[in-house]
């Protein structure tokens, strides 16, 4: 039997390829950054065909460095950046454009002709915002020539990243569960896509993928890259930290600190409806098992605002410095920091809101606005934690964390401070990877079931809460007053 498992992670900001072994220990990894194109001010695009070539190095990299050939690999999961959107030719492969990033916000004239924010919910747990796939394909066809005709006939296709390289290793058109559910054209009771919603955003339906589950084999691979080996696991991103951090129970959920920050609690069987500006969605479905969903807080900007200050700023030279920077000082000055740059996602949903930085005086330095950048994602993960402990009724006790941003020890102590719980990373804090190796491991026998993959499971670092409640509420109350100040800013 091959002796590992790869997982692709086309994320935001880079592509990786990590390959496992039956510990769940990494055993090689190869990662290559893409460019980030923004033609216009909350026009965000990726070039979809350089993704392609780079997840193809990533892979061929990845082998190199473990000292492998594509005979030691038993199967390969994918992850990848949910909501980002890209349309290509059938009979050619091209691209009809740039991909559309999830961040996006040049749908959100369409978005609002489309209604009240509540329309969809019932059928698809989302609210309508620019965020989700189904407006940027709308305007995808709206604005190419000859693409509407040509998506009717079926020689335009659709895809989420996961579909897009699934597509490109082995021909075969296909989506799981976790990115359909965040297209707002899949019905959550059927699993699958609904022609009412289709009709209502202006999607045709021959230029869908079909929806498979979230683990079985899809098709082998035809390229050079790994020959014969067969493509077995798909999970949006933020799901396949959920099934890497082994939140397999309700009520067990995690928070993934990428480029932006996704707070997930599992929910069971049963879809939880949310009326206080959360997500339901899918979690994962296992092959024939029965689908779990979730409950989700989407914050649009965590890591991205660290690459902000070094790329268009200037505050750092690397990422790696603003953990330092930062602590230089004891706090941060009295400013707050909301990076609304496209808008406000969980639990605001203003794609009117637009980044601030308030409580200027001059005893600010850089180091305050580094450290009000950092303590930005903290504030808004709590406002995430408390709209859920709302929701569900239970109280949150210990929070898994995951992702880029878990290295940071500054932050995560003030996320423990602020939440007045203990934050507690793995020991494979790249969950988002390994959760796409489980459930292509799982498809091929190579794990038997989730038992063994909860074994895997250890803690590496737990941060515990030690704010004044009184310093928690004042900063709290700070960065509620800066929040207001985003509303209202973008015109149409």
């Amino acid at each position: 039997m091959s002796r590992y498992i790869a997982a692709i992670d086309q994320g935001t900001t880079s592509s990786r390829c990590i390959i496992f072994d039956r510990a769940g220990a990494i055993v090689a990894s190869d990662q290559k950054e893409h460019r980030q194109i923004f033609p216009k001010p909350g026009w965000v695009e990726h070039d979809a065909a350089e993704i392609w070539t780079n997840v193809q190095q990533v892979v061929l990299g990845a082998l190199s460095k473990g000292r492998l050939k594509a005979s030691d690999i038993a199967a390969v999961g994918v992850t990848n950046q949910r909501e980002t959107t890209v349309l290509w030719d059938r009979r050619t492969g091209v691209p009809i454009a740039n991909a559309i990033v999830w961040q996006d916000t040049r749908t959100d004239r369409l978005v609002k002709s489309l209604g009240d924010q509540d329309r969809f919910r019932a059928k698809t747990g989302l609210p309508l915002a620019t965020y989700f796939s189904g407006p940027k394909i709308r305007w995808l066809l709206d604005n190419t020539p000859g693409a509407l005709e040509a998506a009717k006939a079926g020689d335009i296709l659709f895809g989420t990243m996961d579909t897009w390289l699934i597509w490109n290793a082995t021909g075969r058109h296909v989506t799981d569960v976790t990115n359909a559910s965040r297209t707002l054209l899949m019905d959550l009771s059927t699993l699958d896509w609904d022609d009412e919603l289709c009709e209502a955003i202006g999607v045709p339906r021959a230029a869908l993928p079909e929806i498979a589950s979230s683990s079985e084999i899809y098709a082998p691979s035809k390229g050079r890259i790994l020959p014969n080996v067969p493509v077995a696991g798909a999970l949006g991103d933020q799901q396949a930290a959920l099934f890497g951090q082994a939140c397999f129970t309700p009520g067990e959920g995690k928070c993934t600190y990428g480029t932006g920050a996704f707070l997930l609690l599992n929910t069971g069987e049963a879809p939880v409806h949310s009326k206080r500006g959360l997500l339901t969605t899918l979690g994962y479905k296992i092959g024939d098992e029965p689908p779990v969903y979730v409950l989700e807080g989407s914050i649009a900007v965590a890591g991205s605002l660290i690459q902000w200050l070094r790329d268009n700023l200037g505050l750092i030279a690397s990422s790696s410095e603003i953990e330092a920077l930062a602590g230089s000082v004891k706090d941060s000055g009295g400013v707050a920091f909301v990076p609304a740059f496209a808008g406000l996602f969980a639990p605001h949903w203003r794609s009117d809101a637009r980044g601030v930085i308030a409580g200027l005086t001059g005893y600010v330095t850089k180091a305050h606005i580094a450290r009000a950048a950092l303590e930005s994602t903290a504030w808004q993960v709590k406002e995430v934690v408390d709209a859920m402990a709302a929701e569900s009724g239970v109280d949150l006790t210990t929070l898994k964390a995951d992702g880029g941003m878990t290295a940071n020890n500054l932050l995560m102590q003030f996320q423990a401070d602020v939440l007045n719980v203990p934050v507690v990373r793995p020991a494979v804090p790249e969950t988002t990877c390994l959760g796409a190796a489980y459930a292509a491991g799982l498809a091929v026998g190579y794990w038997p079931d989730k038992a063994a993959l909860k074994a895997n499971w250890r803690a590496d670092q737990e941060w515990k809460p030690s704010m004044d409640p009184a310093v928690r509420a004042e900063g709290y109350g700070r960065w509620t007053k800066a929040v207001q100040r985003t509303l209202d800013w973008a015109e149409d």
